[in-house]
């Protein structure tokens, strides 16, 4: 005689505990719809664009693979703006989490000016990008700018040059910036426990050694999230280098993300080859974060 084990029962949630549930997807729900419209389905949107015939005027003319991504990697500034791009990248990131370290490090001591320099760093992080980026328009104007007379005297202009060009948009973004990752890079000092720089003290170490061996090797999950925040940032420049130089002179600080802009407005008007160049941008974002994330894991991280 065999004996079947009888299926186990399923428990019935009470009412009070699916009105919980209910109530649960209620508040997940206007999120849900806001990643639904804002993200999900102009991604989807992208992707059949980069697929397909799409004019600016006259909608999708039908299916045009894999012609677009030809286009996009043929493109005769496509090179050149990933080049100038990755540049920009590699000056703004050590930059910005540099001097962001070395002004956190600066007000976190405790002195009678500390809050003042806080706030004069930060105050530039509230100005809009485009703001900012207007205002260093007519500094760096050679007819109505603060050094318009020295420039004609010496017969130089910010934005004249592909190498002024670059580090004058630098220089705005890292005035601008700078307070920010300050602000970030604070918080992940002040994380860090006070006995463990009590303990290195009694132990002998100098102040260059509790930097190197304490304080980096703890702010590794700020570096991490300051690096991905740069690079991310940086890699989809536009505003500043739209308002400042229109990716001159000469095309030389023109940017992939202005690039995507240009070939879908202005000159070949194709919604299809800008779509699989902002396709092939997102997976080269997702690539890259990827492989930052993984360089600052730890080692005990599986």
């Amino acid at each position: 005689m065999t004996i079947t084990a009888s299926p186990p029962l399923r428990r019935r949630r009470s009412p009070r505990a699916r009105r919980d549930a209910w109530r649960g997807w209620g508040y997940a729900a206007p999120t849900a719809a806001f990643v639904l419209f804002v993200f999900i389905l102009p991604l989807l949107l992208v992707l059949q664009m980069s697929g397909s015939d799409w004019p600016l005027l006259g909608g999708n003319q039908g299916l045009n693979l894999p012609d677009n991504y030809v286009d996009a990697a043929t493109h005769r500034l496509f090179w050149n703006s990933i080049g100038f791009t990755i540049t920009y990248t590699v000056i703004t990131t050590v930059l910005l989490i540099g001097l962001g370290l070395g002004l956190a490090l600066l007000v976190q001591e405790s002195t009678r000016w500390k809050s003042l320099m806080r706030t004069a760093f930060l105050i530039p992080s509230a100005l809009g990008l485009a703001s900012a980026s207007l205002l260093f328009y007519v500094i760096y104007s050679p007819y109505a700018g603060p050094f318009a007379d020295l420039m004609k005297a010496w017969g130089f202009t910010f934005l004249g040059s592909p190498q002024g060009a670059l580090f004058s948009t630098v220089f705005l973004i890292v005035w601008r910036y700078a307070g920010f990752y300050m602000l970030l890079m604070l918080v992940g000092l002040q994380g860090i426990p006070d006995d463990v720089y009590e303990a290195a003290r009694i132990d002998g170490a100098s102040r260059w050694q509790t930097f190197r061996d304490i304080t980096v090797p703890l702010l590794r999950p700020t570096f991490a999230l300051t690096t991905v925040m740069c690079v991310t940032g940086s890699l989809l420049a536009f505003e500043q280098f739209y308002i400042l130089t229109k990716g001159g002179p000469d095309n030389s600080t023109m940017t992939v993300v202005q690039l995507i802009y240009n070939v879908a407005f202005q000159g070949q008007n194709d919604l299809g080859v800008a779509a699989a160049l902002s396709v092939i941008v997102l997976a080269a974002l997702i690539v890259i974060n990827i492989f930052q994330l993984r360089a600052f894991r730890r080692p005990d991280e599986s």
